[in-house]
């Protein structure tokens, strides 16, 4: 029989911890022995998320990351961004291993960070420790790693879908335009105008144009890719335009480039099968296109690559579920990794569908 590992989730009241304590439960593995929450301490887990009764008989504490350590091996932490730094590294000063869910260690340029989190950092020097927690690029590093910044939703979209092409140096400088819609849990549980159903339904909405902050995240991750490749280095410029659209989860991801050389759609195809050939929950799609529909719930990756050869453009187009592989599935995949199980543990349900 496996030994159980013992896990905490922090920040479980938000629409990404929720999951995280739905997958986790589940898990074959983990046995959860803590979740916490500022604005639910106090109240069962079973009571503010029925769909848990019966599953977890826990009870919502307020966040005491020592005291937390102490009853977990491993933590996950799915706190707001800014709200992580400390909590992080007082987990890791307990020695236990780390998944963070939040953008606080994902960039690895504190200048950055502080310009696009309009914060300062606490602990600049963990940033070098932090592993990007993207297992179809950093398998190798997080199953080494004590510390893993788990990706936001956006990214992984955009990084997976056009991570072929940059490791073959292909795309075209300054030619990357991204257009993503996400469903309106991608914005958080916390009420807010936007999002109220007379303002989001029959709704298409852009936000954020050119501005938002998983930018910096998609350049980091994509130059680093570039690099790799040895074709080309230096860093990767992007145009992101996120939507809301009125669905409860799920992202679909359409990114436009430009080749340094003519490709043919067979071969393209044959390069996106090559690159992700073995990955367990990255999906091709060539005789129907992706769609959140097929992925709800689950922690698969779909993508589509076509060739516009009139008008001279590479489009791929991705879909996730923003909760799942977007945060919680995907967290887990690294803890997995960690721990040293295998990685697809606890994740291997299929999307729900309709």
């Amino acid at each position: 029989m496996t030994k159980k590992l013992r896990v905490a989730i922090a920040g479980a009241s938000g629409y990404a911890g929720a999951e995280l304590v739905r997958l986790a439960a589940a898990h074959p593995v983990y046995e959860i022995t803590a979740v916490t929450s500022e604005k639910s301490s106090g109240q069962k887990v079973a009571a503010v998320f029925p769909s848990l009764a019966g599953l977890v008989s826990h009870t919502f504490e307020a966040l005491a990351p020592e005291a937390l350590a102490e009853r977990a091996d491993a933590i996950f932490l799915a706190l707001p961004h800014t709200k992580s730094q400390d909590p992080v590294a007082l987990c890791r000063k307990a020695g236990k291993l780390v998944v963070d869910l939040s953008a606080d260690y994902r960039l690895k340029d504190v200048k950055a960070y502080e310009q696009w989190y309009q914060a300062p950092h606490a602990h600049p020097k963990m940033l070098n420790d932090a592993v990007y927690g993207l297992p179809e690029l950093h398998r190798d590093a997080i199953a080494k790693a004590q510390l893993v910044a788990s990706p936001g939703c956006y990214p992984t979209a955009a990084i997976l879908q056009l991570a072929p092409l940059f490791a073959k140096g292909l795309v075209q400088p300054g030619t990357v335009v991204i257009d993503a819609k996400s469903g309106i849990s991608g914005a958080g549980r916390s009420p807010a105008l936007p999002y109220h159903f007379p303002e989001a339904h029959e709704s298409l909405e852009p936000y954020k144009i050119g501005q938002h902050r998983h930018i910096p995240e998609i350049e980091q991750e994509l130059s680093g890719v570039l690099t790799k490749s040895g074709a080309a280095a230096g860093a990767v410029t992007i145009a992101f335009t996120p939507h809301l659209v009125p669905m409860n989860r799920g992202i679909l991801s359409t990114a436009y480039c430009k080749l340094n050389k003519p490709m043919s759609l067979p071969d393209l195809r044959a390069l996106y099968r090559d690159f992700y050939n073995g990955e367990r929950f990255v999906r091709l799609h060539e005789d129907s296109a992706p769609n959140p529909r097929y992925i709800k719930g689950s922690n698969y990756c779909d993508i589509g690559v076509y060739a516009d050869q009139r008008a001279g453009w590479v489009v791929t187009v991705a879909a996730v579920d923003n909760l799942v592989k977007g945060a919680a599935g995907q967290a887990i995949q690294a803890m997995n990794l960690m721990m040293g199980i295998a990685e697809e543990t606890g994740l291997t349900a299929p999307g729900v569908y309709p």
